[in-house]
């Protein structure tokens, strides 16, 4: 199998996992990257629900903040890595106050250097209303900025509208 940089966006609930898994099925080896943090009940009921939804079959790192050195400690030719989620790894950075202009950029470096396939999971936030706080209105901004820096440098990208992909690139 070929590397290739996927990009999957869409909006909650749009299949944006469901399509990943899909990507993926074909690779002997698949390593899922987690960047959730069960900080509470639903958190946690989620966590459980995406691990039934991938089944058995995948090695599974956890990397709120880290996720530059989990892909290049997964990195391996002939794995498909799966991300999910940017979105939540962009919040988990903001909230720790890191500089996302700098972690955007070592994660662009650290995709162009990777040997495997790896499908990036976000979503996209910026078609609802404008945000009534600064927090909020920082937070979309800079998840399109990611977003479009990821899309510039993917082979691939998709968006997933009620459980349809739609190629973009």
């Amino acid at each position: 199998m070929s590397r290739d940089v996927w990009l999957i966006l869409g909006g909650a609930r749009s299949g944006k996992t469901r399509r990943g898994l899909a990507l993926s099925s074909g690779y002997a080896a698949r390593i899922f990257i987690a960047t959730a943090e069960a900080r509470d009940g639903e958190m946690q009921e989620r966590i459980a629900h995406h691990r039934t939804e991938r089944g058995g079959g995948w090695r599974t790192i956890e990397a709120p903040l880290d996720l530059c050195g989990a892909l290049r400690n997964a990195d391996s030719a002939g794995t498909a890595i799966l991300v999910d989620c940017l979105t939540l790894w962009l919040s988990n950075l903001m909230e720790r106050g890191r500089s996302i202009e700098t972690e955007t950029a070592l994660l662009s470096e650290t995709l162009s250097t990777l040997s495997t396939t790896v499908i990036l999971i976000s979503n996209e936030v910026g078609w609802g209303i404008v945000p009534d706080n600064a927090l909020a209105r920082r937070f979309r901004d800079a998840q399109g900025r990611l977003n479009q820096a990821i899309a510039a440098l993917a082979d691939h990208v998709e968006l997933m509208v009620a459980g349809l992909p739609l190629k973009i690139k």
